[in-house]
């Protein structure tokens, strides 16, 4: 039963370093969609607005003016629409750097999207050595929990130097105890606890893969970067094509 807990126990680690190396990929995909393609998704807006409103011009129809109106409310500035869109857009439209993403100007590079493999590989290690649920009471539950804060702030930051600092600390920390015999019920209860803990993660995992962005990552898991290029691309096409029905109406 005491290998079985043991087990079940790394299983259940492997499990929830999956899940979180997963939810940071997906959190700074995110965050990079938004940076690259958002300004384009803001332009497109600007433009279906544009050529609803030259249509409801020519032809004065109530049904064309009322989708001109509702149109133009989608690219209405929101309150707090700079923390929205991490600073691309305020309330005067795209600022400088997202303009910049639709002339091709260069601009400082968004964040990577991903950690690279060396930052994977210590987090991977230090989760592996200081989860809580290796405790050995409860003074160093609450040690190792503080760490493991730690040490997901700086992975997901994808900070190299971070994490091999804490490597590095959490080696010089106090040795941990070999694991005391348990008894039979503690072990059964230990059981049901890690199998609940495995359901709550495979739900959160399944949320995170059904979500536009986890299904965005699947398509391309080895080369993300190069799949935003080729949105970007779509994005660009649809951009010239209403520009260019845009000035056959007003022109």
């Amino acid at each position: 039963m005491e290998q079985a807990v043991r087990t079940a126990e790394q299983a259940l680690i492997e499990f929830e370093i999956a899940v979180e190396t997963f939810r940071v990929e997906v959190e700074n995909f995110s965050r990079l969609h938004h940076q690259r393609l958002g300004p384009m998704y803001s332009r497109l807006d600007e433009l279906d607005a544009l050529v609803a409103e030259a249509v409801a011009a020519r032809t004065g129809d109530a049904e064309d003016l009322r989708r001109a109106q509702e149109a133009r409310s989608l690219v209405q500035p929101m309150p707090g629409v700079d923390e929205l869109f991490g600073g691309w857009m305020d309330s005067e439209g795209l600022s400088p750097e997202a303009s910049s993403m639709l002339t091709e100007r260069p601009v400082q590079p968004p964040k990577r999207v991903r950690p690279s493999e060396e930052a994977r590989r210590v987090f991977r290690e230090l989760v592996r050595k200081a989860h809580p649920d290796l405790a050995r009471d409860e003074p160093d539950r609450e040690r190792r929990e503080a760490f493991i804060v730690r040490v997901n702030a700086a992975y997901g930051d994808g900070d190299e130097k971070a994490l091999r600092t804490l490597a590095e600390e959490w080696a010089a920390g106090p040795v941990a105890e070999e694991r005391r015999s348990s008894r039979s019920e503690e072990l059964y209860a230990r059981l049901e606890w890690l199998a609940q803990r495995k359901e709550l993660l495979a739900a959160v995992a399944a949320e995170l893969e059904n979500s536009a962005i986890g299904a965005m990552i699947k398509m391309a898991p080895e080369d993300p970067d190069r799949l935003l290029e080729e949105i970007a691309e779509r994005l660009l096409a649809q951009v010239a094509e209403r520009e260019a029905y845009l000035a056959s109406l007003v022109g």
